[in-house]
């Protein structure tokens, strides 16, 4: 079964799953208790983790993470823009910590991940971590800033990409 799981890895798509996972465990963690650096949070949560996480998916969680640590602050202002009536502290920590990661990949990360990816990624890791709810916020709010970022961009069709 371990062995079947981490076969399942071996996809690109799967791999960018494994990723996003692990920089939300790592955000949330983080987030938590922030006593000890991110690096290190990731690589203990990395090292512990039952399916052994190659090496392409922890520097991509790596960058996720980064980039959300990194640039908290604008993220946190974008998603605040868009979060009417709610402040980000009052949040569930899971729904701040996937809204952080999806932000920071469709602003920082250099690499062309269409939006749908990001948020539909972000999205089921709401729903898998977070509450009943979670799913349905979270789509709202990355929705928003996608539209926000795409007229911002000037883009005239075509597929849209972070």
């Amino acid at each position: 079964m371990e062995q079947d799981r981490k076969q399942d890895q071996s996809h690109p798509q799967q791999q960018r799953h494994a990723s996003r996972e692990l920089a939300l465990r790592t955000l949330y963690a983080y987030d938590v208790d922030s006593a000890c650096s991110w690096e290190d949070m990731l690589s203990s949560i990395a090292e512990n983790d039952q399916l052994q996480l190659g090496p392409k998916v922890i520097k991509y969680a790596k960058t996720l993470v980064g980039a959300a640590v990194k640039n908290r602050e604008s993220i946190d202002a974008v998603i605040a823009k868009k979060a009417v009536n709610w402040e980000l502290r009052r949040m569930a920590a899971v729904d701040r910590n996937v809204l952080r990661m999806a932000t920071a990949e469709l602003i920082h990360i250099k690499e062309q991940v269409p939006f749908k990816v990001v948020i539909d990624e972000a999205v089921e890791l709401a729903k898998t971590y977070g509450t009943d709810d979670s799913g349905k916020f979270v789509n709202g709010i990355l929705d928003s800033i996608r539209k926000e970022l795409h007229r911002k961009e000037g883009a005239a069709g075509g597929e849209e990409k972070a």
